[in-house]
């Protein structure tokens, strides 16, 4: 699997990391990001994470699987970026979730919990509707690292329905998400140069914050991987 490789971050003799497998694979989306070099400060507001965890965080992707290394510009430290082996990884990991993207909160009031005062992010899980069941399990995931909750939508190849109805047998049987939600993902995903196909998953996350938020997002579909 995919994740054995992240598998010596969580090794210790002594004191487990208190960061999860979510903080990882975001770490590694957001210097994918920022290959001019991001530094702990930043990936530690980012990933709502306190100094040490943060800290303990890259020095495990540096030192234990060499995911990272130190960006020195002009005798100067310009913070962390991808080597070729984390590069290879992220690469293999955005074959399975390509996208994660800041959603439209107020568009997206109709079908998920919540939304006054809250923020929330998406993400395209590719060929994953057969993993998917009643997506409690997603719900969970996004609760467990702090988010308010998740949704998830399934591509049937012509419209976004929810999983509920994904055994229906005629189109006519099937609950179709409003067009204007539709095309909202649509539009990011293309302008993004990604495909949506049949079978694709889109969650929505929420948070009390845009951190958590996509933190939420990525955790459960996490579960779908």
């Amino acid at each position: 699997m995919i994740f054995e490789e992240l598998d010596e971050l969580f090794e210790s003799a002594t004191i487990k990391p208190t960061f999860e497998k979510v903080h990882v694979i975001l770490a590694l989306f957001i210097f994918g990001e920022n290959i001019e070099g991001m530094g702990r400060y930043r990936l530690q507001k980012n990933l709502t994470l306190g100094a040490g965890t943060a800290k303990s965080l890259i020095k495990k992707l540096n030192k234990n699987i060499g995911f990272i290394t130190v960006l020195n510009s002009e005798n100067k430290r310009k913070g962390h970026v991808l080597t070729e082996k984390g590069t290879d990884f992220l690469k293999e990991m955005k074959s399975k979730i390509p996208l994660i993207e800041k959603g439209d909160t107020s568009l997206f009031k109709d079908i998920i919990i919540e939304s006054k005062e809250n923020f929330s992010y998406f993400c395209l899980v590719k060929n994953a509707s057969n993993k998917l069941s009643n997506a409690i399990d997603q719900r969970d995931a996004a609760i467990k690292i702090g988010g308010i909750g998740a949704t998830c939508l399934i591509f049937n190849g012509k419209n976004l329905i929810f999983p509920s109805q994904k055994f229906a047998g005629n189109e006519e049987d099937q609950s179709i998400v409003d067009k204007k939600i539709f095309e909202h993902i649509l539009t990011q995903i293309n302008r993004k140069s990604f495909q949506l196909e049949e079978k694709d998953v889109i969650i929505i996350g929420l948070g009390k914050n845009p951190q958590k938020a996509r933190l939420a997002t990525l955790n459960a579909a996490l579960t779908l991987i």
